[in-house]
């Protein structure tokens, strides 16, 4: 067979044929071969609290320039985890695969979540599998849930930011939300523009050694940074200015948003991290971005500034400081710009 039929859902001999034939063959780490109904995970010595999150992945089309819905789902995970400060270390995964979705476009999934979870050093331990009729699923859906260890008084959170705090973000806006508009309205640029979807665990723990009082980590995925910073603002009680010339951001990116009436602050990224670190760790957080392949990009982009009575600035919020030299309040999504973005 070289379609899904329902039967590879069942529980039967299709579904056992599926799990060792694709699963166990792309992916399959010592635990998941167990065969067992839940993985055993060894908690590795001097952990101190345990980070975990899930997340499902509906992006259409399923396969995009720089990635597929499989990649997206292990490092959109990994990522989560790493904002936390923890070390990724396992992942379930969960395909909601519909009636007819093709053998091989899954095998090919598969292969993209190995590639991935190899780059991070993570293990996929468990999963789970169900087919639902032709027409009702939209070939697949991945729902993926990580866990990783944390050491000792590690606690990041957005309620961390304080005044005076230096805002960076690890490479350019909108590569991810734009690639995938691209696809579906057959936009073509000059250039091949592709989603930035990566693993940036490793990124994270390079900056949290050179940067040991980081306050915050976060992925600007749907809402993209306008929302993050936001989400930070409201946490911590401040406000926070970007300096619009120093976000970085693609000729092609730019174009598009110009084009498609997007404000890039507010495009989904996939693969870039916002950090707030203290002033004078600034620059050596910087400096282990940017030694990371995926933060070669990397900008200081703002700083977090307290509430100001005087001048009426009572409410957290964000500014966008304009090459006009003027400010603009950078506020979140209102509605949905892009939907199945991932």
């Amino acid at each position: 067979m070289d379609k899904i039929l329902l039967a590879h859902g069942s529980g039967g001999i299709q579904m056992r044929d599926l799990i060792e034939q694709v699963f166990y063959d792309t992916y399959g780490s010592d635990l998941l071969k167990r065969g067992d109904d839940a993985a055993v995970l060894p908690l590795p010595p001097h952990a101190a609290n345990l980070a975990f999150t899930t997340d499902t992945f509906v992006v259409t089309p399923h396969f995009f320039p720089g990635g597929d819905i499989g990649r997206l789902a292990v490092c959109g995970t990994v990522n989560d985890i790493a904002t936390s400060g923890a070390k990724p270390l396992w992942l379930s995964v969960a395909f909601t695969l519909e009636e007819g979705f093709a053998l091989d476009d899954l095998r090919r999934i598969c292969t993209s979540m190995a590639e991935a979870a190899r780059e991070a050093d993570v293990l996929i331990v468990t999963g789970d599998t169900k087919v639902v009729n032709r027409g009702q699923g939209d070939g697949i859906y991945i729902t993926t849930s990580g866990v990783g260890v944390l050491t000792p008084n590690v606690q990041l959170s957005g309620e961390n930011c304080q005044p005076g705090d230096a805002i960076l973000l690890s490479g350019t806006l909108g590569d991810h939300g734009i690639a995938i508009v691209s696809c579906r309205e057959g936009l073509s640029f000059t250039t091949t523009l592709e989603s930035d979807a990566a693993p940036l665990n490793h990124l994270v723990a390079a900056v949290l050694e050179a940067a040991p009082n980081a306050r915050c980590f976060r992925d600007p995925t749907r809402g993209g940074l306008a929302s993050t910073l936001n989400e930070f603002a409201r946490q911590s009680n401040t406000i926070l200015e970007v300096d619009e010339e120093a976000v970085p951001l693609k000729d092609q990116v730019r174009g598009a948003c110009d084009m498609l009436g997007y404000d890039v602050f507010q495009v989904a990224n996939e693969g870039k991290m916002v950090c707030v670190v203290p002033a004078k760790e600034a620059q050596a957080a910087l400096a282990a971005m940017r030694q990371s392949p995926y933060g070669q990009d990397a900008a200081l982009i703002g700083e977090v500034c307290a509430l100001d009575a005087a001048s009426g600035d009572t409410n957290p919020r964000v500014y966008l400081r304009t090459a006009f030299g003027s400010k603009r309040i950078l506020d979140m999504l209102v509605g949905e710009q892009l939907p199945r973005i991932c």
